[in-house]
């Protein structure tokens, strides 16, 4: 019985999918640490010499004070004195960290996708493979000297009007 489990176990587990799975999520984790260090070392800077240093994430907005009636600076102190706070300045952080990481990961994929396209270029018109029977505009292979649709004899030259 634990033979039969052990068997079909070691089977699940070198299907071509579950390998392919592993190799994605391993890739995935190593392209999630690319991604991370493209926006924390390169975008955020740029973001934040863009707009003066603004530190989004002391933005908020007490809703009740907490011990004390008194004023707060930073989040930190709010939530250390019990306040209720609106911290729509880290919702905004979050956002444009989304929106940096979004930014990232198309570019990526975009020149990803633009380097298999020059290892595979899509076939052109250049090198046609079918033609047309000039008696029922059907779409034909070029060898072919009888039309499969309406049975006509084709000529070696394609025939002008």
């Amino acid at each position: 019985m634990a033979s039969k489990f052990l068997k079909e176990f070691r089977e699940f587990a070198v299907k071509g999918n579950v390998v392919d799975m592993a190799v994605g999520i391993i890739v995935g984790a190593a392209f999630t640490s690319i991604v991370n260090s493209l926006v924390k070392d390169i975008f955020t800077p740029l973001i934040g010499l863009m707009t003066g240093g603004l530190n989004f994430s002391n933005q908020f907005l007490v809703l009740r004070h907490g011990s004390g009636e008194g004023t707060y600076n930073t989040l930190e102190q709010a939530q250390a004195a019990g306040a209720v706070t609106l911290n729509y300045g880290l919702f905004a952080n979050a956002v444009m960290s989304f929106l940096i990481v979004s930014f990232a990961v198309f570019i990526l994929v975009r020149n990803i996708n633009r380097l298999k396209n020059l290892a595979h270029p899509p076939e052109t018109a250049a090198n046609p493979t079918v033609k047309s029977c000039p008696y029922c505009i059907s779409k034909i292979p070029l060898e072919a000297t009888r039309c499969p649709s309406c049975t006509s004899h084709l000529s070696a030259e394609p025939e002008t009007a």
